[in-house]
């Protein structure tokens, strides 16, 4: 199954070409499960989501829908790589398990920054964080290619955590295109290629980007090849700017859907048509 949606729901994000501005963050959430089969929540990279809102996301969404969670900063960004992992690895591990048992919860996604690196105790705290998130399934995105190499996958399979491919700028340190499989899960983030914003920019422009067909054909591909190796595959937007993310979402669920034909229904969740404004009052 392949899973295509976006890296969080806001209204913000979405400008209002999707759902009215005076909609409330548990409105926006339906909305949204009407629209695409899976979210890519922000929020949780933050801080640990508290109770209510987890029950929320809960009651606010189909038995068909798929969470998946970033991990919070103060684990995967930890500056010295401490011994003893940020105790918000076992409230966040805690705080999501009502997602688990309502069998809606897709992955964590541990995203290290680009300071992050094999060298100097990274595989070592690599270990420790995917030991304190258990039993969570765990997706690693790096933001260094030197993690991008046979020795990193060895060890993502050993820990039975999925390896994140992503587009994004070809800048010389960043990761370059790939349909990697280190577990069961696929995974798959699309940043934009804004490489003039990428490191000077704000949490806006870096990622102010729309997709064209040509450069998702591709990426198609590469999600297919993925899908035949892994029980489910999430491929999610993160160029929120200007509502790019929901668009090209849509775009890339559409070209999916192309390419499998008869059997897209089985593989590709049918993206159901947003309902009228009335009908959110």
């Amino acid at each position: 199954m392949i899973y295509v949606g976006t890296c969080g729901f806001s209204y913000k994000d979405w400008l209002g070409a999707f759902y009215p501005a005076t909609a409330r963050q548990s409105e926006m959430l339906a909305y949204y499960a009407r629209c695409f089969p899976a979210v890519e929540i922000d929020s949780s990279f933050y801080g640990v989501p508290a109770q209510a809102t987890i029950a929320r996301m809960n009651a606010n969404t189909p038995p068909a829908f798929r969470f998946c969670f970033k991990v919070p900063q103060t684990v995967s960004h930890a500056p010295d790589k401490p011994a003893r992992i940020h105790p918000d690895a076992a409230a966040f591990v805690e705080r999501v398990m009502p997602i688990v048992e309502a069998g809606k919860f897709g992955a964590a996604l541990l995203q290290f920054p680009n300071s992050f690196k094999p060298a100097d105790g990274g595989e070592a705290y690599l270990e420790r964080v995917a030991g304190a998130l258990r039993p969570l399934r765990l997706v690693a995105e790096f933001r260094h290619r030197d993690w991008q190499n046979g020795r990193t996958q060895a060890l993502l399979c050993d820990l039975g955590v999925g390896w994140c491919n992503v587009d994004m700028p070809q800048h010389e340190s960043l990761l370059t295109p790939s349909a990697d499989v280190t577990c069961a899960t696929g995974y798959v983030r699309f940043h934009g290629r804004n490489a003039a914003q990428w490191w000077n920019g704000t949490n806006v422009t870096r990622y102010d980007y729309d997709y064209t067909a040509g450069e998702l054909e591709p990426w198609a591909n590469r999600v297919a090849e993925i899908e035949e190796r892994v029980e489910a595959t999430y491929a999610f937007f993160n160029n929120h700017a200007r509502g790019n993310a929901a668009r090209n979402a849509e775009a890339f669920a559409d070209l999916l859907r192309d390419r499998y034909g008869d059997d897209a229904g089985a593989i590709v969740p049918r993206l159901r048509k947003p309902p009228s404004q009335d009908s959110l009052f």
